[in-house]
């Protein structure tokens, strides 16, 4: 079984400790939502495990691969694997839905290949059939810029399936949606979760949505893990305890404006 294991992860932006010494292990096929406050250290943690940024001591490995080490062509690869969904899309507008989709192949190309935008039939094929997983195959020539949010976040979702990842990294992927559209995106990841066994690691400032969807929840605090285990555990009891009554407040009211949970649909 492919293990994700934290040990000692650390992140000090000058004397703040966005992640402090956090210690983890995440099993291949988890569902995990990591919930906590603004400036809680959720988002530095999973660009920690993608790379994006470098840690300031503690490491990430993967199958007993150091990932804080790799470098180059290793370090490509490893992100090609670990694919990382973000609150705001980062969607080329101007191209067309399955163009951006094929965006997620470029890792495997040379440099020619890239700046051309030269994609396989069986590259095109991949992108259909992730499209089509994703209910968007109708705006496949569609210009990703006359789309809605939540369409564009179902289209970023395809481009991460196209990398073929063993992780799955969501940085608060319906932040900015509204709750049809929330639905949809939540859905489609617990459905590749569930269907690809894959691992889905996922930040949520909505406590209702990760109990819904997320086997297991890891509660941050200040840079540290509050809160590590089944989400039937996670009771509001447990969350005041972490957060204080201003934090459940603070919570509960994300989950009032913005959960998922039995809220009607609406049109994409």
């Amino acid at each position: 079984m492919s293990t994700l294991k934290i040990a000692g992860l650390s992140k000090h932006f000058g004397s703040t400790k966005a992640v402090d010494e956090i210690n983890l292990e995440i099993d291949s096929g988890e569902f995990v939502g990591v919930i906590g406050r603004s400036g809680a250290g959720k988002s530095t943690l999973l660009r920690l495990i993608n790379r994006l940024i470098e840690p300031t001591a503690g490491s990430v490995s993967f199958d007993d691969v150091n990932i804080t080490e790799l470098r180059s062509k290793e370090l490509r690869q490893w992100r090609r694997n670990c694919a990382m969904i973000f609150q705001q899309f980062n969607l080329v507008d101007r191209l067309d839905v399955i163009t951006n989709v094929l965006v997620g192949r470029i890792s495997e190309h040379g440099i020619l290949s890239s700046t051309t935008m030269r994609f396989s039939d069986e590259e095109r094929t991949m992108a259909v059939k992730a499209l089509d997983r994703l209910d968007m195959i109708p705006f496949a020539l569609q210009r990703a810029g006359t789309l809605s949010g939540g369409q564009q976040q179902r289209v970023a979702i395809a481009r991460a399936l196209v990398q073929n990842p063993r992780i799955m990294l969501a940085d608060e992927p319906i932040a900015s949606l509204d709750p049809g559209n929330a639905t949809r995106v939540m859905d489609a990841l617990r459905t590749i979760n569930e269907e690809d066994k894959l691992t889905v690691l996922v930040n949520l400032h909505t406590l209702d949505t990760a109990r819904e969807y997320c086997s297991r929840i890891i509660a941050m605090r200040q840079g540290q893990v509050m809160f590590d285990g089944p989400a039937q555990q996670l009771t509001d009891a447990v969350v005041r305890e972490i957060y204080g009554a201003d934090g459940l407040e603070e919570i509960n009211e994300a989950v009032t404006s913005t959960s998922i949970q039995n809220r009607p649909q609406v049109a994409a």
